[in-house]
């Protein structure tokens, strides 16, 4: 997914607890940084996870599950989010392994959707964190 903004300020869209919910989410606590845990809450579903890698603004990976759940139990799955520059913004590459077959077809559509709507926020003209790579 192309995002009209600079790595690091997309980037920033993954780890701080307010900007987050922007684009997914409720409810979020995030200690972004490794072994930092992380609280999820989106649509109703809690997540919940740990921060394995933490490298701005380059690459983040979790890991990822639903609290409460028998398929998927929190850390049970893992994410990993990069962000590559482009001349226009960065790429937003996301990467869901280990994900049970009962759970793949949901996050096939829910990362796509939600990474749409973070490309909105930066779409929108009332907001300014948008940098260009130069």
């Amino acid at each position: 997914m192309d995002i009209d903004a600079a790595p690091k300020v997309v980037f920033g869209y993954f780890t701080d607890p307010v900007a987050i919910l922007e684009w997914i989410g409720d409810h979020a606590v995030l200690d972004a940084q490794p072994g930092g845990e992380f609280t999820l809450d989106i649509e109703g579903i809690p997540v919940r996870g740990r921060y394995v890698h933490v490298e701005a603004p380059e690459r983040i990976v979790v890991t990822w599950g639903h609290a409460g759940s028998a398929t998927m139990p929190p850390e049970s799955t893992e994410v990993e989010f990069t962000f590559v520059p482009t001349s226009s913004g960065t790429h937003v590459k996301v990467a869901h392994r280990l994900l049970p077959d009962e759970h793949a077809a949901s996050h096939q559509v829910g990362w796509p959707m939600f990474l749409d709507r973070l490309r909105g926020v930066f779409a929108s003209a009332e907001n300014a964190p948008v940098e260009r790579n130069e």
